[in-house]
């Protein structure tokens, strides 16, 4: 049987292993599969992908399956609540910056018509999607953790060249009807 290839970032966990071959740099067009992966690479800042990707599944129940009109009517209550939830990260900063992106992400909708119209509207340019969403009042969206979720929703292939996975996605990535 033939060894496969990945990513070497992807080796040694099958929770790694699983969501690089069936996930990572796979093209998104949902809005709250994108607006989780943003909000999860915002979380992600200092810390393993690995710790996120283990506590994948209690972001979601905490914020809501990542629905961004459910986060964009989180309050006070909401952030002590997920500031006490041990299966999340509890950093107010972050949990306050996806609160506050939900807002912004739900009048970035409201000009582009879907946040996957705007992100794909830019592609590979990390620095300019990070100055442009920061300049429209998101948080917490950098040049590095806006160019993780830019690998990870698509938008750039960065599977290894010797990677097994990299002509499939980049295959799926030239069949993707971007969104307009």
């Amino acid at each position: 049987m033939r060894r496969v290839t990945r990513c070497s970032w992807a080796e040694g966990d099958p929770l790694y292993e699983r969501y690089h071959d069936l996930e990572w740099g796979r093209p998104v067009d949902d809005d709250t599969r994108l607006f989780e992966k943003l909000a999860l690479e915002g979380f992600q800042s200092g810390l393993s992908w690995l710790t996120i990707l283990r506590k994948r599944e209690n972001f979601r129940a905490a914020f809501e399956g990542f629905s961004v009109q459910a986060v964009s009517e989180f309050g006070p209550d909401d952030v002590e609540r997920l500031l006490g939830d041990a299966g999340i990260v509890r950093h107010r900063g972050k949990i306050e910056a996806t609160i506050s992106n939900a807002l912004a992400c739900l009048e970035l909708c409201g000009e582009f018509g879907s946040l996957a119209a705007y992100v794909w509207g830019f592609p590979g340019d990390a620095g300019a999607l990070s100055k442009d969403l920061r300049a429209r009042g998101w948080r917490w969206v950098g040049p590095t953790t806006v160019y993780s979720f830019m690998q990870a929703m698509g938008l750039v292939n960065d599977h290894a060249a010797d990677c097994d996975f990299r002509a499939e996605v980049e295959a799926e990535r030239k069949a993707f009807e971007r969104p307009a």
